[in-house]
C-alpha cells in the first residue's frame, strides 16, 4: 500500500511538470500608430517680461508702483522732474517763433528788392532745423512719464525717488497678466520630436488643479549644459491669482501619436535581445507551430515594448506569458 502512494505521488509531479512546462498565454497584436505619454514636471514662469525706462535724464519725482503691485493698462508707474525739459521746449518754441517772423519778414524784403532768393532759402531752412529740436524736446518731455503699456505686475523695481536718472537705465521690470504664464520642461531628443507646436497638453498646479495648457515654443537646439530640450507650454485660460509664484512646480501631461507604427508588446514578451539589438519574440505561425523571431525594437518603456511595423503588415500571435516553460523543440 505504501509503494502504491509512492508510485501515485511520482505520477502526479511527471503530470504536473509536463502541464507547467506548456504552460504559456497567446495574445494578438495588430500593427498601430506608436503612441505614449510624457509625463513630467516643470517650472512656472512668464513668457515675455518688459523692462521699463526713461528716454531722458532727470530725478525721479514719482514712482507709484512697487514689486508685486498689479497695475492697469495706460496707468502712470512713474515721472521725473520735468522742470528743465519743460524749458528746454518752451526755449525751442520761442526758436521756431522767431525764425518764422524773420522768413515773414526776408519775404517782405525780397518783394521790394531788399533781399535775395539765398537769404530766404537760408532762413526757412533755420524753420526747419528749429522745428525738428522742437519735436524733440517735446518728445523727450513726453517720455519723462512712463505709462503701463498693458496689464500687469512689477516683477522688479531698481530706483528710489530721487535718485538722477539716465536713459536706458532699468526703472521697473514688469509682465503682463493675460496670456503670460507659461511651463518650462526639459524633454529629451527623443521626446521633443513626438510633440508639437499648439499640441494642447494638461497641467496640473498645486492651487488650481488642472488646466489646459499649448505647447507655445520648441527649441531648435538642446541646452548646452543639461543637453535637453526647453519646450514653454503657454497657459492661456490663468491669468494672475493668489499664490502663483514663478519658478513654482507644475506637472505637464503630454498625450502624442506619431506617424510611426508598431507592434506594442508587454514587456513580458521579451525573450532575449540579440547581439543586433534586436528583439526576440515566440510567434505562432499559420500552422499553429511556434517560432522564434527578431524585430527592430522601436521604443521600450516599464510596461511594453514597440516594435517596429509597416501599416500594411497582419497581425502577429505571440507567447506573451510562459515562454520560459516553453520548448521549441518539443514541438
Amino acid at each position: 500500500m505504501k509503494s502504491f502512494l509512492i508510485l501515485l505521488n511520482i505520477l502526479s509531479l511527471i503530470f504536473s511538470s509536463t502541464g507547467s512546462a506548456q504552460s504559456y498565454d497567446l495574445e494578438e497584436v495588430s500593427v498601430v500608430p506608436y503612441s505614449d505619454v510624457i509625463k513630467r514636471t516643470g517650472k512656472l514662469d512668464y513668457k515675455r517680461v518688459l523692462n521699463l525706462s526713461f528716454k531722458s535724464s532727470g530725478f525721479l519725482k514719482e514712482l507709484n508702483v512697487d514689486e508685486g503691485d498689479v497695475f492697469e493698462k495706460k496707468q502712470l508707474l512713474a515721472s521725473l522732474d520735468t522742470i528743465e525739459l519743460k524749458e528746454q521746449k518752451n526755449s525751442t518754441y520761442a526758436q521756431l517763433l522767431q525764425l518764422k517772423r524773420d522768413v515773414t519778414r526776408i519775404g517782405k524784403l525780397l518783394a521790394k528788392g531788399l533781399a535775395t532768393e539765398r537769404e530766404l532759402d537760408i532762413a526757412e531752412t533755420a524753420v526747419e532745423t528749429s522745428r525738428a529740436a522742437y519735436k524733440i524736446a517735446f518728445y523727450n518731455l513726453e517720455k519723462a512719464q512712463i505709462y503701463a503699456p498693458f496689464a500687469g505686475v512689477v516683477l522688479t523695481r531698481n530706483t528710489e525717488l530721487g535718485e538722477l536718472q539716465s536713459p536706458g537705465r532699468e526703472v521697473l521690470q514688469v509682465a503682463a497678466l493675460n496670456n503670460n504664464w507659461v511651463v518650462k520642461v526639459a524633454l529629451t531628443g527623443l521626446e521633443v520630436s513626438q510633440v508639437t507646436l499648439e499640441q494642447e497638453v494638461r497641467v496640473s498646479l498645486s492651487h488650481l488643479g488642472n488646466v489646459r495648457g499649448v505647447i507655445s515654443k520648441i527649441p531648435a537646439i538642446a541646452n548646452k549644459s543639461s543637453h535637453l530640450f526647453i519646450i514653454e507650454v503657454l497657459l492661456p485660460d490663468v491669468t494672475l491669482k493668489s499664490g502663483m509664484i514663478a519658478g513654482q512646480l507644475a506637472g505637464v501631461t503630454i498625450d502624442f501619436t506619431s506617424e510611426n507604427f508598431v507592434y506594442r508588446l508587454p514587456i513580458e514578451a521579451l525573450v532575449a535581445i540579440d547581439v543586433n539589438g534586436d528583439a526576440l519574440v515566440i510567434v505562432q505561425t499559420d500552422n499553429n507551430s511556434f517560432v522564434q523571431k527578431s524585430f527592430k525594437i522601436f521604443q521600450l518603456d516599464n510596461h511594453s515594448i514597440y516594435l517596429q511595423a509597416s501599416i500594411d503588415e497582419k497581425p502577429l500571435k505571440i507567447m506573451s506569458k510562459g515562454w520560459q516553460n516553453f520548448s521549441l523543440a518539443e514541438q
